[in-house]
């Protein structure tokens, strides 16, 4: 769903028409942080996905896991391995109390726990991970983008990679003895994003301008990107980080109207030797 400022909430299911304009003359403005406004109202780039100034973003990120300013969390934390395509996996961690959240909102194909501990155990196994197999922390969404488009088609062949990961990464030496590991049980999100049997998406919403309009059938989410089947321009990925600092209205009868770029293809395996 989306969330609108003042909290009203727009429930997207499949098949839902998607639409709204930009308005006219407006300009993106910064969101603030941690639920105080902008006090710059400060104007902030159209292709940005954190629609944040630097001094917001900054305050965003003070005494956040995610930055590494918070290590005192006396929560317990899971670290995983994601999944997101053909040699492309990450490493992370996400506290237990969020359940798979994290990995639904990071548009994970597939992922399996790795273990559970307190955050600084949690940090140091994934680091481990890291330095000793080379897996990532993070995976640019242009390259998820890509993946999505051609995805194995049983679960048992998007599972094949972390499960050769999940062994090699539970044979490692070094591990926190505070972290209880977790045997390898992947779970698929395929189904949860409606993408077995969606049409591939050919290109990308690159941002938002002043008196455009999105305007699409829904047919797969992954994260923060919606599928959308356009009229004219094929099936569509709106990165739904791009909407928050502007000024939406209704798109009325209008035809899609944004800049689109093509979705670049994802190179092959061969490009990716690299990873285990």
């Amino acid at each position: 769903m989306l969330v609108w400022d003042g909290g009203r909430r727009s429930a997207l299911t499949w098949g839902k028409r998607v639409a709204f304009g930009v308005e006219e003359g407006g300009v993106r403005t910064c969101v603030g942080a941690r639920g105080h406004v902008c006090p710059l109202g400060a104007e902030v780039p159209a292709r940005s996905t954190g629609a944040r100034c630097e001094e917001c973003a900054r305050l965003d990120r003070a005494h956040s896991v995610a930055a590494d300013t918070l290590a005192d969390d006396p929560r317990p934390y899971r670290v995983y391995l994601a999944w997101f395509g053909p040699g492309m996996a990450k490493v992370g961690i996400t506290a237990v109390e969020r359940g798979s959240a994290r990995l639904l909102e990071q548009g994970a194909v597939c992922f399996s726990w790795l273990g559970s501990g307190p955050l600084m155990a949690a940090r140091r196994t994934e680091e481990l991970l890291r330095a000793a197999l080379g897996v990532p922390d993070r995976v640019p969404y242009a390259d998820k983008r890509a993946a999505r488009a051609a995805l194995p088609a049983s679960e048992a062949d998007r599972a094949a990679e972390l499960a050769e990961l999940h062994a090699r990464a539970v044979a490692l030496s070094g591990w926190p003895e505070s972290l209880d590991r977790a045997p390898f049980r992947p779970a698929d999100h395929v189904a949860a994003f409606g993408l077995a049997g969606a049409p591939a998406a050919v290109g990308e919403v690159g941002s938002l301008v002043a008196g455009g309009v999105v305007s699409g059938e829904l047919v797969a989410a992954a994260g923060p990107d919606l599928h959308l089947a356009t009229g004219t321009k094929g099936v569509v990925v709106l990165d739904t980080r791009l909407l928050t600092g502007w000024g939406l209205v209704p798109a009325g009868a209008r035809e899609f109207a944004v800049p689109v770029r093509a979705l670049r293809l994802k190179e092959r395996a061969e490009a990716q030797d690299g990873l285990f």
